[in-house]
């Protein structure tokens, strides 16, 4: 059920939701957290509506979608409230946000919340530059961002590095959760040796690529390489270098991967790109700082950048090695000049006699 409330207040909304709640009885009560999606009112505001409602079969929640609009517009409220069917386990309210209310958007939150709840927020697109000081920001315990989804990945997970505070997240980072449980159980298997180098090939701008890579730098405490994709999507391959030979998990496609090590057939494992309502239902199952995803975040400038193609850079030990064979070559070639023109004397010398004969 869809009930639509045009040019409304916050007090008539939750008027609303009492009434529904005492004539429906459709609403459940038992509910986890606030959620509050955080985003422009556009064609993908109901995508990330849609994600919530599927992670809210596994975490009741009431829902908030604040989906600012024209800036330029008089002030203006348009609410929705959804329910039943329309609205996943629990409730979902859409808040529409028009003229100097889009900038104000934390006031019109703060008279929904649930009482005694968690709020966890989430920008599914463009987030602020400090979530943590944002004023939705300040309002939750943890804060979902998704470097993935902006304008320019890398630079956003920077930014996220930068200006890292406990409860911070990013969508970037549950997508590996696949690819690390993968390679913990092959390291288990054995040989069990010390991995010495990791390399990590991805798209140039996979934020998912670079966090795989500073996990590797601050668990493994070994040099790390980072290097461009020339085919594939997301993470292409990942090399765990040991002295047996070397862990490799290769998923060209982006659907399946082939596990490759020493001693152990070829396994082909589902490595299916995970979808947006999956990693948010992950990431809503712990409130508390993910100390993992904060030391992957903070080794990633420690992650040396490769060659486009997968390979690492290039080792300095190779060029040594072929300057002494170029200045060996030089002596050679100087001794040979005297012996060609030795030859031309000797035969001017031979040919001289004859001259005189004659």
């Amino acid at each position: 059920m869809i009930i639509d409330l045009p040019s409304t207040t916050t007090a008539q909304v939750n008027s609303k939701l009492v009434e529904v709640r005492e004539t429906g009885g459709a609403v459940a009560l038992g509910r986890v957290l606030t959620l509050v999606i955080v985003t422009d009112d556009s064609a993908k505001t109901e995508d990330a509506i849609q994600a919530a409602n599927e992670a809210s079969r596994e975490h009741p929640c009431r829902v908030i979608v604040l989906a600012r609009g024209a800036r330029k517009a008089a002030a203006r409220l348009d609410a929705q409230i959804r329910v039943g069917g329309d609205a996943g386990a629990s409730d979902v309210i859409v808040l529409r946000l028009y003229g100097p209310l889009a900038d104000q958007a934390a006031s019109c939150v703060v008279p929904l919340l649930l009482p005694d709840a968690p709020v966890v927020a989430w920008w599914p697109s463009e987030a602020p530059e400090v979530p943590a000081e944002d004023a939705i920001g300040q309002l939750a315990t943890r804060r979902i961002t998704d470097s993935a989804a902006e304008k320019n990945p890398i630079k956003a997970l920077e930014a996220r590095r930068k200006s890292y505070v406990d409860g911070d997240t990013d969508l970037a980072w549950t997508r590996l959760t696949n690819w690390r449980a993968q390679l913990a159980s092959a390291l288990d298997l054995p040989p069990y040796e010390k991995v010495t180098q990791a390399a990590v090939v991805g798209e140039a701008d996979s934020p998912s690529s670079e966090l795989l890579a500073g996990w590797f730098a601050s668990r493994l405490n070994v040099p790390v390489s980072r290097a461009k994709a020339t085919t594939g999507e997301g993470i292409v391959q990942v090399t765990l270098t040991r002295r047996s030979g070397a862990v490799d998990l290769l998923r060209p496609d982006g659907k399946t991967g082939t596990l490759t090590q020493p001693g152990q057939p070829d396994r082909r494992i589902a490595l299916q790109r995970r979808s947006v309502k999956d990693c948010l239902a992950e990431e809503l199952r712990r409130l508390d700082p993910d100390e993992i995803y904060e030391a992957a975040l903070k080794a990633v400038p420690k992650v040396a950048k490769g060659r486009p193609g997968g390979a690492p850079a290039a080792k300095p030990a190779a060029k040594p090695a072929a300057k002494p064979a170029a200045k060996a070559k030089v002596p050679e070639a100087k001794e040979a000049a005297p012996a060609a023109e030795a030859k031309p004397k000797r035969a001017a010398a031979k040919k001289a006699p004859a001259k005189a004969d004659s």
